[in-house]
């Protein structure tokens, strides 16, 4: 029987645990559901956030097909390391439990409430709370509200200079702190004698409408050309992708809805009367049920996934750039942009709350490039006999 690993890590400032075993169709299918289960191509293996993980549910999905390694992160909770009769109903206290109390007891009152009760993501809640108690145990024994804006100045410029912070970073421990003196304790708001990094200015990824042709031509699996093109056609976020159900697919408005997508925000992308007909064979052929795209056991289709699909797809193709789920995206967006689409139907295609978000794609397109001529092409390279 295999070995599942289970060990504490920081991991993108967050606190998690990982999950790491040999490869293994049915261990990770097993995985996959469990709440919060990601898998990290930088770790080469599975993690949760510890403020998620419960030992419990754990237990059930591996049950009989595996041997479980619980000896990093059960030493101190008085479980002992074998579980093979191990019973879950006689843990007095799970870490997941555990995990928030600890939470609750080392960020100050009132800060885990009120990132709840505003209900933000998971990823936020965890960076925030990670953040914020390192804030505390930097100034350890000191109330927060005694602690200045000039030390906290400080703090933020020691960050930036001894742990050689990123720009996102240093922008995200900013808002954590502030978070808690502006809504926590209910200030006007703050102000730090330090510089906001300007963000970098990456243009996005961009394939052309023949490399997208030859990826679904490449794509014989009804199911993945279908995931592939939908993507592209509605410029999709992956998550959106994986949350759509049948009963979005509005064959009579040939619309599709996009439900509580990024910002918490519903909308509608125009649906293609090609993409209804491929719609059309791949619901005929694979019967999904609730989810438009269903993984295992019908839960919704992976993240893991449609990124293996998506590369599978560009492999075939020959495609050799860097291929990813949002460069369909991207993708989607410029050539909307090079065949005369207004940018502010592209700002409402997307669920880009900014245009200046939508902007980027101006960088990119092609449009203006062909109205100049290139100063080389009126030089010749070789004398003409």
């Amino acid at each position: 029987m295999k070995t599942v690993k289970v060990t504490r890590a920081l991991h993108r400032g967050i606190d998690v645990v990982l999950i790491s075993f040999p490869y293994d169709q049915q261990l990770i299918l097993s995985v996959k559901q469990l709440d919060g289960a990601t898998w990290s191509q930088t770790l080469k293996c599975w993690y949760i956030p510890e403020i998620l993980f419960s030992i419990n549910p754990l237990l059930d999905v591996f049950r009989g097909k595996a041997q479980i390694d619980y000896s990093d992160i059960l030493q101190t909770t008085g479980i002992p390391n074998n579980t093979e009769n191990f019973n879950p109903e006689t843990t007095k206290k799970a870490p997941s439990q555990e995990s928030e109390t600890n939470l609750k007891n080392e960020l100050p009152k009132g800060y885990l409430e009120k990132l709840q009760q505003k209900r933000y993501s998971t990823s936020t809640l965890n960076m925030y709370t990670t953040y914020f108690k390192d804030f505390m145990c930097h100034f350890s024994g000191r109330e927060p509200d005694s602690i200045s804006k000039e030390e906290i100045n400080n703090y933020l410029i020691h960050l930036i200079k001894e742990k050689k912070i990123s720009n996102s970073q240093q922008n995200q421990r900013i808002n954590s702190i502030k978070f808690y003196y502006e809504k926590v304790l209910c200030r006007e708001k703050e102000y730090y004698f330090i510089e906001r990094p300007r963000g970098e200015k990456k243009l996005p990824d961009v394939l052309s409408k023949h490399e997208i042709e030859a990826m679904l031509r490449a794509t014989t699996n009804i199911k993945h050309r279908c995931l592939i093109a939908l993507i592209y056609s509605c410029g999709l976020r992956r998550s959106e992708a994986i949350n759509l159900k049948i009963e979005d697919i509005d064959t009579e408005r040939m619309l599709v809805k996009i439900k509580g997508a990024k910002g918490k925000k519903d909308r509608y992308v125009q649906l293609s009367t090609t993409m209804l007909e491929e719609i059309n064979r791949y619901l005929k052929e694979v019967h999904p049920e609730l989810w438009l795209f269903e993984g295992y056991n019908g839960m919704p289709y992976s993240a893991t996934s449609i990124l293996n699909d998506i590369k599978n797809a560009a492999l075939k193709a020959g495609i050799k750039k860097r291929v990813y789920p949002h460069i369909l995206r991207h993708s989607f967006a410029t050539h909307h942009l090079e065949q005369g689409t207004d940018l502010r139907y592209i700002q409402e295609f997307l669920g880009h709350e900014s245009s200046k978000t939508t902007e980027i794609y101006t960088h990119v397109s092609k449009t203006d490039f062909h109205k100049f001529r290139n100063p080389l092409d009126d030089i010749r390279f070789e004398e003409t006999s």
